[in-house]
Parts: structure tokens; C-alpha cells; sequence
């Protein structure tokens, strides 16, 4: 499938039980096609602000972790208490093959989350909050994940 046609046909998705499922299929081959078909680095650019803003210590959650492209980067920077969340439980199982993740949880953005509220320092999302993904209200459920700051 042309690289175009990969991500028309993964934005056509008229479910989130399609979505997981195009995920699914595409799974194995998707860190090597979007690091060849789409020269992806949105990770990268999100962990450039990210260290800015975020203790190394945090407990961090990866809202749509996907194989752990973000997950990697983190662990690289010396980050190392983080959760992964993804829709795909194919995603989620090439992300653990990565040992990067303390915790794989397959939840969809956008529903409620089986989180205790206050259960992470930090939420970090690369790629998801988009058109046929995780809505917009994701972020009010992604707001109650990260431990409020008591000096602001």
C-alpha cells in the first residue's frame, strides 16, 4: 500500500473497533514504515519540550504508546517509571517487546480510564489527539491522570 493510502486508509476508519483493527494489522511493519515512508518525528520534537517541563522522577503515562516510539526516547533521557496505554493490543505487544514500559494497559482515549485519578505525574501523547483517533474530550480524562501540583 502507498504511503498516502496507508494513512487514508487508516483516517477512514469508521470505528475504534476498525481503527484497532487497521492498527493491528499494521503493527509489525510500523516503526519501519514511518521512519521510511514518513521520515515521523513527532516524538522527538514532543520530548524536546517535554524535558523542559518534566522530572526525570515523574510517573509518567504514554496515552497512545503505540510500539513505544515516544516510550524509547524517554528511557534514552533517563526517564524510567512509565505506563503505556494504547486502543491496539498488537501495538501494545510490539511496544513490549521494548522493555520500556513498567505497566500495558489497552484502554481507548476518549472513554473513561481505569486509572485512579492522580495515578501520574505526567501524561505525554505524540500522534493520537487527531481526526479519527482520540477525540477532543480525551484531554478532560488525560487531565484527571497526572498528580496536580500542590505549589501551582
Amino acid at each position: 500500500m502507498e504511503k498516502q493510502n496507508k494513512i487514508e486508509w487508516l483516517f477512514s476508519s469508521r470505528s475504534k473497533e476498525e481503527l484497532a483493527e487497521r492498527y493491528a494489522q499494521w503493527a509489525k511493519d510500523y516503526d519501519a514504515e514511518l521512519e521510511r515512508d514518513f521520515a515521523w518525528r513527532g516524538p522527538q520534537r514532543t520530548a524536546e519540550f517535554f524535558i523542559k517541563y518534566v522530572p526525570k522522577e515523574a510517573r509518567i503515562l504514554d496515552a497512545g504508546a503505540g510500539t513505544s516510539l515516544m516510550g524509547e526516547i524517554l528511557v534514552k533521557l533517563g526517564y524510567d517509571d512509565l505506563v503505556a496505554m494504547d486502543l491496539s493490543r498488537e501495538m501494545l505487544e510490539e511496544a513490549r517487546k521494548k522493555n520500556v514500559y513498567r505497566e500495558f494497559h489497552q484502554m481507548i482515549m476518549g472513554e473513561p480510564l481505569a486509572f485512579a485519578t492522580d495515578s501520574f505525574d505526567a501524561v505525554v501523547s505524540t500522534g493520537v489527539l487527531t481526526v479519527g483517533h482520540a477525540p477532543a474530550s480525551s484531554f478532560d480524562e488525560l487531565m484527571c491522570q497526572r498528580q496536580h501540583n500542590a505549589a501551582g
